[in-house]
């Protein structure tokens, strides 16, 4: 199940333990966890939202909302549009980040191959890019 969900075996005991997964059935002869396919699927799609960066609180949402099933499609919609909103947002600074390192390569090659001209537009675009980065930090 580790392998099939993304998360290490100690995660998903805790989810056992938090009541997230719900009890796991063992098997007798040697005690070993053995989900169900319901209950291995319902673990895989957990493992999905996770690695969006959901919230263990997220998750439990998201479980009372598949177990009301359609009738809570009206409440459901609202926090995965905002999740997609927020991830759009970390996109977009990762992106800046990215940019500016990009920025410092080149500044960096233009000096190498001793291209005055290159190092001049590279020191440009990083200090453009250094302003918005100063910008976008939070204290």
């Amino acid at each position: 199940m580790a392998d099939r969900s993304g998360f290490s075996e100690h995660t998903l005991r805790y989810y056992e333990e938090i009541g997230l997964i719900g009890p796991v059935d063992r098997d007798p002869s040697s005690g070993h966890r053995r989900y169900s396919p319901a209950l291995a699927e319902r673990v895989e799609a957990l493992g999905c939202l996770r690695a969006t960066g959901m919230s263990i609180e997220q998750l439990r949402s998201y479980l009372t909302g598949l177990a009301a099933g359609r009738k809570a499609a009206p409440a459901m919609t609202a926090p995965f549009a905002g999740h997609a909103e927020h991830l759009e947002s970390e996109i977009a600074a990762l992106t800046l980040r990215l940019d500016y390192a990009r920025a410092k390569a080149d500044l960096w090659r233009s000096r190498m191959d001793d291209d005055a001209v290159g190092e001049q537009e590279a020191v440009r675009v990083a200090e453009e890019l250094a302003h918005r980065l100063k910008g976008s930090v939070t204290p």
